[in-house]
């Protein structure tokens, strides 16, 4: 028999492969010094869950489909997968309908997420048409510290996003860190600005295309030469 995955959905072997990782840490080549060069595995994205989900998963679950279908929205457009998986609840959200999941539940009585612990950025260069991934993290003081994953997957080629700053204003800096550094765009934001790197620096540091050394780099006059020009181990 096939082995499921841990999310109880599909086999694992029918679940989308987002990299084949070779080594501790997927290093090429002579880089990898950690002695497991020899190790392989494959990298998949967890699949559908099938309910019941199991703990306060359907009640969220269900009580959000309600309250989308009030608002006159298909619920099976609006969330694109919901994956239960080592006991945390993710659900995808279609990116044109995040800020209105995001308000459905903070406002939503049975629901009461209030609080947003802030949105990061994932790059899955393998993941064809939704390689760059935003993730927030939600959760609920009024029902006992519940924490709910919401994640918004798209393409490099048109990497926006609605803000949700109007429903969580505490994501202003945190939708500026992931634009800075990851290269998703916030449609809608106050003020899209870097964060870490100069306002006129090309290029995203975290993302897995990103040159690791032979970018020349300058900060305010003061130029440092690209990495692989400044020792030689030869």
């Amino acid at each position: 028999m096939s082995e499921l995955s841990r999310s109880g959905g599909a086999p694992r072997e029918q679940l989308p492969i987002i990299t084949n990782r070779q080594g501790m840490f997927g290093i090429h080549g002579s880089g990898d010094t950690t002695g497991f060069a020899g190790l392989t595995r494959v990298v998949r994205m967890e699949g559908q869950t099938t309910p019941p989900f199991g703990s306060w998963f359907d009640e969220v679950y269900e009580v959000l489909c309600e309250v989308l279908t009030d608002q006159g929205l298909n619920p099976e457009e609006v969330i694109e997968l919901a994956v239960v998986h080592l006991d945390e609840f993710t659900l995808h959200i279609a990116a044109p309908f995040i800020e209105q999941v995001c308000r459905a539940l903070r406002d939503e009585q049975d629901l009461r997420f209030e609080l947003c612990l802030g949105v990061s950025g994932v790059h899955y260069p393998q993941d064809t048409d939704r390689e760059l991934h935003a993730v927030y993290h939600l959760m609920s003081l009024t029902h006992g510290g519940r924490v709910l994953r919401l994640e918004v997957s798209v393409p490099d080629s048109n990497p926006h996003i609605p803000t949700v700053v109007d429903v969580y204003p505490g994501n202003d800096w945190q939708e500026r860190e992931t634009w800075d550094l990851m290269g998703i765009v916030f449609d809608g934001h106050p003020a899209l600005t870097r964060t870490a790197m100069p306002d006129d620096w090309v290029g995203h540091p975290q993302r897995k295309d990103y040159p690791l050394s032979g970018i020349p780099v300058e900060y305010k006059g003061a130029v440092v030469p690209p990495a692989d020009t400044r020792r030689n181990y030869s």
